[in-house]
């Protein structure tokens, strides 16, 4: 009951408390005295000067309704102070908020759940009030607190529970709409309440059985979910609060996202994480969103000790805002993920390698190869992080990506990389190097340049090409795939997927255009360059099916986008000497790559024998493929490269008619027009100081019978370039002038003197191959002789007509 005064004592009270006891019935389920509480109202806007009184009273009146539990009186007291502040918008009513505010601090402090309830209902409704000028000594530190206190709710009523964590959600909202607007009031966006409020938002968040997993922005809840679902009104209240962040106090609000998902172990499994970092990526304006992205990469910088598990998973969250990001601005941070990535990487390897080391007997054994499949998903997120990254960016800031992870790659002999590897190790190393190529491939997927000089400068080329050299026919095939995903412009790739005889080429229907000047130029300053890597790339001993098809893909693409004329008499010399070195065999390669480097320059010729279309050397592939159909099918890759495929024993005593012959095929050409002339000069390739890097042995050993500075071409010079088993030191005096004359002499000099030299030699061959045999002498032994076209035959011992020639 409320208290009753006597007639005489209440005509001496202040109107203000006469009105303000009359809005009170004698029984509380009888609610407030509407007739009463309308005079209340009409005095208050009558005289604004007696609001703050109006509301001290009110509040004296609530606090000891509160204490004496009279929960109904409090009601009263509530809905009418809330009609108050709906009325009245002068300037007297900043005293009045504090009455107000000061009453719902202390239903919030009660410990009934509806006087909470009530509380927080009402400081809604007020933070709803848009007020005329701000208040400076306002300020909201206790309702962060207790709204933050009440998210986190555990009654043990489960309906009551969430009931009192929608209002502590709700009274959060409150607070950001009542402060967020107006930079010159009390700020909420200050650490101490951020870390408060974006826990108590994420800690409901986290009841959401399934976690939206959409690339797309979520939709809007609906309205009935707000209300009665606390997870989707966290939701909404979080994206309300990021949509408010401005460039200053961003950190502050994404900050507290990584304590509370360290706190909780939510990195792995990391989709409650995901789920975060989206809503955040898609609420904050486009602008930040490399703060965001800064954000992450700090975290991850932090965390970089942690579990695999947790680094992917923070990994994986950093894909999802890069894709995010992508499509908007990032800002300046492209080089710094790449560089945090590629660090981070690294690190991983390092990791793997370490453990591999420390590795022993026994359970530790499997715990080793658990870390290490753990450290090879952290290395694939990288990647896949990397690659996206990538390509989604513009073409100039993806060249400038590619410089800068090739860069990184480390090759043997150098110091070029800019890369620490000193605690890797050979295997970390080889390690590395194929996980930076892969984040290489990743880039250069989708990249479309106008012309080849723009995908492949000679910044680029020449270190791409290093690890070309390389014994690792893994790291072989990165590179190749790489350079073909930079050349090929016109999509033609797929359609030459796998290494066959095509029958007819014009059914892959591809796509090309006239070669342009760039592309020329480019050529002759570069293809000499392709050739070698290809030529050395064949013969290497650990190709295995896939070597091969990339380098057939490689010939078919420069073929397609590169090929002018003069290059496609390169490309069949090549072809050529990629079949003599297979033949002769001075690299001792095993069978089926010998046979491999066949069926390769088979599949190759027949396909640019159809691209230029010039039926005389279509006709000769055609048949030659056709004899090597029915009598040695391992020269052909539909054989070759079947699981159980009979090779031979030799391909010495094979017949002529199972090869391409040069001088066939500059028949057709010459035929149809074609400069054939350097078809008779045997394709040398070029030495470069990467020979040595590589530990490659010196290609002058396999050269030197088609160049030299001083030697007349006699029998006796062929003898001896034949037969390198004892090399002395004048003979090595001689391949070091060869190799500076390869070096520093123009190129037309070298294939004028080659042509020249070759010419003679084919001369002398031929006058060798037309004597008349007679009977051989007891013993007898045979000499295989090689010509410049190609021409094999197994020759008996002879007595020569001309008597300064005699072969033994």
């Amino acid at each position: 009951m409320p208290t009753r005064v006597c007639c005489c004592c209440s005509a001496l009270r202040p109107r203000y408390k006469r009105l303000v006891d009359n809005i009170f019935p004698e029984d509380p389920k009888d609610g407030l005295v509407k007739t009463d509480m309308e005079k209340l109202t009409f005095y208050a806007v009558s005289a604004p000067e007696k609001l703050d009184r109006i509301g001290s009273y009110l509040a004296e009146r609530l606090s000891r309704d509160v204490v004496r539990h009279r929960s109904g009186y409090v009601l009263i007291a509530m809905e009418a102070l809330d009609q108050l502040l709906m009325a009245c918008h002068s300037q007297s009513i900043k005293p009045f908020v504090e009455s107000f505010l000061h009453m719902v601090a202390k239903l919030l402090e009660s410990g009934e759940p509806k006087l909470q309830v009530l509380g927080t209902n009402s400081f809604v409704k007020f933070a709803n009030i848009e007020e005329d000028t701000p208040s400076y000594h306002r300020r909201y530190d206790f309702f962060v607190s207790r709204f933050s206190a009440m998210c986190h709710s555990c009654h043990s009523d489960p309906e009551i529970r969430t009931e009192i964590r929608i209002a502590g959600i709700r009274g959060i909202q409150g607070v950001v709409r009542k402060t967020v607007n107006d930079e010159l009031r009390a700020t909420i966006w200050e650490p101490q309440h951020m870390d408060k409020i974006v826990p108590s938002l994420l800690f409901n968040m986290q009841k959401i059985e399934e976690v939206d997993s959409r690339i797309g922005p979520p939709s809007s809840p609906s309205a009935t979910d707000k209300e009665e679902n606390p997870a989707v009104l966290a939701e909404n209240c979080f994206r309300e609060l990021l949509g408010r962040a401005t460039f200053g106090n961003m950190n502050n609000a994404v900050r507290p996202v990584f304590a509370h998902l360290d706190h909780h172990k939510l990195w792995d499994p990391n989709e409650f994480a995901v789920h975060c970092f989206k809503i955040i990526m898609y609420s904050i304006q486009a602008q930040y969103s490399h703060h965001v992205i800064q954000e992450i990469l700090g975290h991850l910088d932090a965390r970089k000790k942690d579990a695999p598990r947790v680094r992917a998973g923070i990994i994986q969250v950093l894909l999802e805002a890069v894709a995010i990001a992508a499509k908007g601005s990032i800002g300046p941070t492209v080089l710094e993920v790449f560089n945090t990535l590629l660090k981070h990487l690294r690190l991983s390897v390092e990791f793997e390698a370490n453990d591999l080391q420390g590795g022993s007997v026994g359970s530790v054994n499997l715990n080793t190869s658990s870390k290490d499949n753990d450290e090879k998903i952290v290395q694939n997120a990288i990647i896949q992080t990397i690659g996206f990254f990538g390509s989604n960016l513009p073409d100039y800031q993806r060249s400038e990506i590619m410089m800068f992870i090739m860069g990184k790659v480390p090759v043997f002999g150098t110091s070029t990389h800019t890369l620490d590897i000193s605690q890797l190790g050979d295997l970390g190393t080889r390690r590395i190097q194929i996980m930076l190529l892969r984040s290489l491939l990743m880039v250069t997927s989708g990249y479309k340049a106008k012309t080849i000089v723009t995908a492949l400068p000679g910044s680029f080329l020449d270190p791409l090409l290093s690890p070309s050299l390389m014994e690792d026919y893994e790291l072989r095939q990165l590179v190749l795939e790489v350079m073909h995903n930079l050349m090929d412009r016109h999509d033609n790739r797929a359609k030459l997927r796998g290494i066959r005889i095509i029958p007819d080429v014009a059914d892959l229907k591809i796509k090309r255009e006239k070669i342009c000047r760039q592309d020329t130029s480019f050529m002759k300053k570069n293809g000499q360059q392709l050739y070698r890597h290809i030529y050395l790339g064949c013969k290497e001993e650990d190709n295995v099916q896939k070597n091969y098809e990339l380098l057939y893909t490689s010939l078919a693409l420069i073929t397609i986008e590169l090929a002018n004329e003069e290059v496609v008499i390169d490309l069949i010399r090549l072809a050529i000497a990629l079949q003599d070195s297979a033949i002769i065999n001075e690299d001792n390669l095993p069978m089926f790559h010998r046979c491999g480097i066949m069926a390769l320059v088979a599949a190759y010729l027949n396909f640019v024998s159809q691209m230029i279309a010039v039926p005389a050397f279509c006709q000769h592939v055609s048949k030659v493929i056709e004899i090597r159909t029915m009598e040695a099918p391992y020269f052909l890759p539909e054989h070759i490269f079947r699981d159980k495929c009979m090779l031979p024993k030799s391909l010495e005593k094979h017949e002529k008619d199972l090869y391409f012959l040069t001088n066939k095929i500059a028949e057709s050409l010459g035929g149809s027009g074609y400069s054939v002339e350097r078809l008779s000069v045997p394709y040398v390739p070029q030495v470069t100081d990467e020979d040595r890097l590589s530990r490659r042995k010196s290609i002058v050993d396999t050269v030197s019978i088609q160049v030299s500075n001083t030697e007349e071409i006699t029998f006796e010079a062929l003898k001896k370039a034949i037969d390198t088993s004892g090399m002395e030191e004048q003979e090595k005096e001689k391949r070091r002038l060869v190799i500076e004359k390869f070096q520093k002499a123009p190129f037309e000099e070298i294939a004028a003197q080659c042509e020249s030299k070759a010419n003679l030699l084919h001369d002398r061959l031929a006058q060798i191959l037309e004597l008349t045999i007679r009977p051989p002498p007891s013993p007898s032994g045979t000499l295989t002789i090689t010509s410049g076209h190609a021409q094999y035959q197994s020759v008996p011992v002879y007595e020569m007509k001309f008597p300064d020639l005699c072969v033994y």
